[in-house]
């Protein structure tokens, strides 16, 4: 696992950026924050874009840049390789130039990143004839991932390469990258303010706010806490849960997992008995309940303890944590329902959840 170690600090206009943070890389670290928290500005100081900022930056071990000694490493001696919003791939070269000529620029170090691997890896094979003024975005964005392997990098930074794709494109290239860290064993920072892509690509993630790091750990416990909902969406907020596979009924094309001692149904998942899948579920999608509910047609109740209520003041509604047995879910429910419900810490509660509502995404061995 390697380190990267900041402790940096860059005024730009009336912005300020102060973070003093250690990376612990392993997969993919997503860097999360709203517009203008400062990620962009983090990641170009990373990467020796940016000589003007103050404190100290180093990967490995290695010192990048130290100001008060003076020392700075260039950007084209760190070995990180930067993926930016727009693709910018040479219009003059095609795709396969484009490729070949990062390539040639690595003079062969990182010899474990071969041309015909990315090519698979990224499913570019189709692609490697073509113009790039020909390809859609994601196609485009596909070559500007493995044009950017075949630099070699030892760290890899993704400027939020998704974000100018619609739904449907960003859906198609989300598990290509996905697969990028256990194919090729280089690190990832990826920067974004999507949660649908921290969830499924990143095992950690560092929330960036005003300039400052305000949290970090894994997805799954960042994610259920209810302080940070401002920071991680209200809209989009939920938690993970780990589910083993326990039931198949072909008939009903329907799936049943465990989570917690308990069992859950959700549409047809093609993974074999035992195997185990991370699974979102947004708060907005459960309901709660003080007695079991029958004759409904929501399949999954779960049963808990109200672990912990966050209202907001001057607005509708709370989100109530519950307490699994070790795992844990989040409603968001009217303030009004906590009041006639009852609803405090440690009561008994059903919780009532759509099998649509659970994103998938298997989980590696």
């Amino acid at each position: 696992m390697s380190v990267l170690s900041l402790a940096v600090a860059r005024r730009f206009g009336a912005f300020a950026l102060d973070v003093a943070h250690e990376f612990a890389l392993d997969e993919v670290t997503a860097l999360f924050g709203p517009s203008g928290a400062g990620k962009s500005l983090l990641l170009r100081i990373v990467a020796g874009l940016d000589a003007t900022a103050e404190g100290r930056v180093s990967f490995g071990g290695e010192t990048w840049q130290d100001s008060k000694t003076g020392g700075f490493v260039p950007a084209h001696r760190r070995g990180v390789g930067y993926v930016f919003q727009d693709a910018r791939l040479f219009s003059h070269l095609g795709v396969a130039g484009n490729l070949r000529y990062a390539e040639r620029r690595s003079r062969g170090e990182g010899g474990h990143v071969q041309f015909d691997d990315v090519v698979e890896a990224l499913d570019l094979g189709p692609l490697l004839a073509r113009d790039v003024d020909s390809l859609s975005g994601g196609e485009r964005q596909r070559v500007a991932v493995g044009r950017t392997l075949l630099s070699r990098p030892r760290l890899l930074l993704m400027d939020e390469p998704l974000a100018a794709l619609d739904l449907r494109r960003k859906a198609e290239a989300l598990p290509y990258l996905e697969r990028l860290p256990s194919a090729f064993g280089v690190p990832i920072i990826y920067v974004t303010h999507a949660v649908e892509e921290v969830v499924q690509l990143a095992r950690r993630i560092v929330l960036l706010s005003e300039g400052r790091v305000v949290a970090s750990g894994p997805v799954a416990e960042i994610l259920e806490r209810i302080d940070l909902q401002s920071l991680t969406g209200r809209f989009e907020a939920g938690v993970l849960l780990n589910a083993r596979v326990v039931g198949h009924d072909p008939g009903f094309a329907l799936t049943t997992m465990e989570v917690a001692g308990q069992h859950i149904v959700l549409p047809l998942l093609d993974l074999p008995l035992g195997d185990e899948a991370r699974l979102r579920v947004r708060a907005r999608d459960v309901a709660l309940a003080t007695r079991r509910p029958e004759a409904i047609s929501i399949r999954n109740v779960l049963q808990g303890r109200v672990g912990e209520i966050a209202s907001e003041a001057g607005r509708a509604f709370a989100e109530v944590l519950i307490d699994l047995d070790g795992a844990h879910l989040r409603a968001r429910v009217t303030r009004q329902s906590v009041a006639e419900l009852g609803l405090t810490p440690g009561a008994p509660v059903f919780a009532l959840v759509k099998s649509i509502s659970f994103d998938r995404r298997a989980l590696a061995p």
